[in-house]
């Protein structure tokens, strides 16, 4: 299929055009295969945001990851991800959005190939990022076809399908990983998790040559450099000292640097007025925060996102680390909330124009019971005693409850702008969600290593060992005194994991489920109802 074809972009579009006008040269059936191409980079990229989660503690044992490394992870994704989206959205509206997703594309496979050869935490760390950086810059074209090759008509069905695809890869995530990790092993077997990205990757990538349109834009916006240097080091410093901080014993850098981090954020936004008054365009536009419900909704987007992104965190680590269960049996734990999450998906839209801001809170308010109620659960329940059944209840509540609440949130607060600011607002939420993500397993993190204290854990079974040899010994249970020794250090290391993991993911299970009663609180900042078509 040729590739000429030129159309006109709107500035900072991200998926928002004021008037729709078809593209030149783009029939039906080769719209509907774009989406198909689109469809794939998206749906890789969200499979390997959950399937990591499954492979943490398999990371964990191959190569030593300390318990900062496993925060970087997840939080060094999600953290490049956000980063560089507005970025992204920028330069497909200079040079159009096919080569900025086919670039992002690849940066995301081979970010995947250098994720699955990694030999230390260091290798592994700067391999997230980079597949970060490559989700980042790929999603942001996916929802601008969509605007710009479907006619209003024919848009719902495109965004419906997305949405599909969105649940589907979310849920399929951790099972998967499970089953790759079951099938390859516990030494290696997480290197696949990363490995089945390369077919996947170079599917995507000769389709979106052959298949997808190459739209010329008309916008030429610039890229605020400044505003992102400082925007990015302001939050890594604020992160770094989040997960290290722990690991280190909270010296006097970490305070200092969080203070930095803050001084950055503040020189930023200082900075993204003076661009705005000089007639350039900032990365993030200060009029949007003339909007009190704009400057809610997006502090929503980020309090939400830390709550949501660290549950299958705080799972992960103490249905494996702690309870000594495989990959496969924690991610099948996830499957309640993942089909529930899609249930409440497809009924977000209808419950969002029937119930208004209400179906937000509705769906806010179901996080948090869920996530309080696994907080009871684990409570007051033995770590040892735990089964995924008593789980069952409570994420599939929490599951529901995201499903209502993800789609309409986004829309919600774009709502709260002039159309005209749409796209910018659009950007300007992603990324709040992507750095609400990586702050959320940034502070998890560090409670629940803090609290599980596996510093003093080789001490304390040592103890333990050393009282109950006697009684072991009296017992005539054991061939000699090493037999003993073995039995009893292998019995008492078991119930000390699963009594220090099951504390720090309590404790952390509330932190979270707090993190979702002020979100609650924060979708009455939103106007009850809103035009959502």
């Amino acid at each position: 299929m040729s590739d000429n074809v030129a159309a006109e972009v709107p500035p900072q579009s991200f998926g928002y055009t004021a008037k729709w006008e078809p593209v030149p040269g783009v029939t039906d059936r080769r719209a509907w295969g774009s989406l198909a191409v689109l469809l794939i980079g998206l749906f890789m990229s969200l499979l390997d945001t959950t399937i990591v989660n499954v492979a943490l503690q398999t990371i964990r044992t191959s190569i030593n990851a300390n318990e900062a490394t496993l925060a970087w992870i997840i939080s060094g994704y999600a953290l490049a991800f956000g980063l560089v989206l507005i970025p992204a959205g920028r330069i497909g509206d200079r040079v159009g959005h096919k080569w900025v997703f086919f670039t992002g594309l690849l940066v995301f496979t081979l970010g995947s190939l250098f994720a699955g050869l990694a030999q230390n935490s260091t290798e592994l760390i700067v391999a997230r990022v980079i597949q970060g950086m490559g989700g980042g810059i790929f999603f942001p074209p996916v929802t601008a076809f969509i605007q710009l090759l479907f006619p209003p008509m024919k848009r719902g069905k495109a965004f419906a399908i997305l949405g599909a695809v969105l649940g589907v890869s979310s849920a399929l995530g951790p099972v998967i990983g499970g089953l790759i990790i079951q099938a390859m092993g516990t030494e290696n077997g997480w290197r696949y998790i990363f490995f089945v990205n390369l077919p996947i990757g170079l599917v995507g990538l000769v389709t979106a040559v052959c298949v997808l349109p190459k739209v010329v834009a008309g916008a030429k916006t610039s890229i605020d450099v400044i505003g992102l240097v400082l925007l990015s080091g302001g939050l890594v410093a604020i992160l770094v000292p989040l997960i290290q901080g722990q690991d280190e014993g909270w010296p006097l850098w970490t305070y200092l640097t969080l203070a930095s981090g803050a001084i950055l954020i503040v020189l930023f936004a200082l900075w993204e007025v003076r661009v705005a008054r000089r007639g350039s365009s900032p990365l993030v536009p200060p009029h949007l925060f003339s909007h009190p419900a704009f400057t809610g909704g997006t502090i929503l987007a980020l309090v939400y996102f830390a709550a949501f992104t660290s549950i299958f965190f705080t799972i992960s680590l103490l249905w494996q680390a702690g309870l000594g269960h495989t990959a496969l049996e924690s991610g099948l734990v996830s499957i309640p909330f993942a089909i529930a999450n899609i249930i409440g998906a497809s009924q977000s839209d209808r419950a969002a124009q029937k119930l208004g801001r209400s179906v937000l809170a509705l769906g806010a308010s179901l996080v948090a019971a869920g996530l309080l109620a696994l907080w009871i659960v684990l409570l007051t329940v033995k770590p040892t005693d735990l089964t995924s059944w008593m789980l069952l209840g409570p994420l599939a509540v929490a599951g529901l409850g995201s499903g209502l609440f993800i789609a309409p949130n986004s829309r919600f607060i774009v709502a709260t702008v002039d159309g005209s600011e749409a796209g910018a607002a659009s950007g300007v939420i992603g990324t709040m969600q992507r750095i609400g993500s990586a702050i959320g397993i940034a502070v998890v993190s560090s409670v629940l290593f803090g609290v599980a204290n596996l510093s003093g854990l080789q001490t304390e079974i040592a103890d333990k060992v050393a009282k109950a040899m006697p009684d072991a010994l009296k017992s005539g249970d054991y061939a000699t005194p090493a037999d003993a020794a073995k039995t009893l250090g292998e019995s008492i290391a078991k119930s000390s994991l699963a009594t220090h993991f099951g504390d720090a993911a309590t404790v952390s299970m509330l932190v979270s489920a707090i993190f979702a009663l002020i979100a609650v609180a924060l979708v009455f900042t939103l106007p009850k109802r809103v035009n959502l078509h």
